[in-house]
């Protein structure tokens, strides 16, 4: 009779065990994606560059709290975008809408639509710093 315990709870175990482990690669592909399309030193102005990349976000994901040393903009090609910003309401964009991200503030960029989000994104500043910065 000891056995049906041991086992229910063995049952129990691998199969929390199996969730966790076929849960990562799940969170992995959901994790924002970049391609960056140019960087360049800015002529004219010694020590400054541009930035343009493309972010896709899926359904649902967040890309995390962050903060910018540069100026950046944000430019929605398709989707649904939720704007944090610190201090603030949350602000939504659509296709064709954009906003400015302005520097040292913390920001968390969301898709709250149901299909996948992609935004186009510029950013100027300083040649040696980084675009973007995790915030905990």
């Amino acid at each position: 009779m000891k056995r049906i315990p041991l086992l229910l709870s063995f049952t129990l175990f691998v199969g929390v065990a199996i969730g966790i482990v076929a849960n990562q690669p799940l969170n992995a592909q959901q994790a924002p994606k970049r391609t960056d399309l140019l960087t360049h030193d800015l002529a004219g102005i010694a020590g400054k560059r541009v930035s343009v990349y493309r972010v896709e976000i899926a359904p649902g994901v967040a890309g995390g709290k962050h903060r910018h040393p540069v100026d950046t903009f944000v430019y929605v090609l398709d989707g649904t975008l939720t704007l944090e910003q610190e201090g603030q309401e949350p602000r939504t964009l659509k296709a064709g809408e954009v906003a400015q991200e302005v520097p040292g503030v913390t920001y968390n960029a969301k898709n709250t639509g149901t299909g996948p989000l992609t935004l186009l994104v510029l950013s100027l500043g300083e040649k040696n710093q980084p675009f973007s910065l995790p915030v905990k």
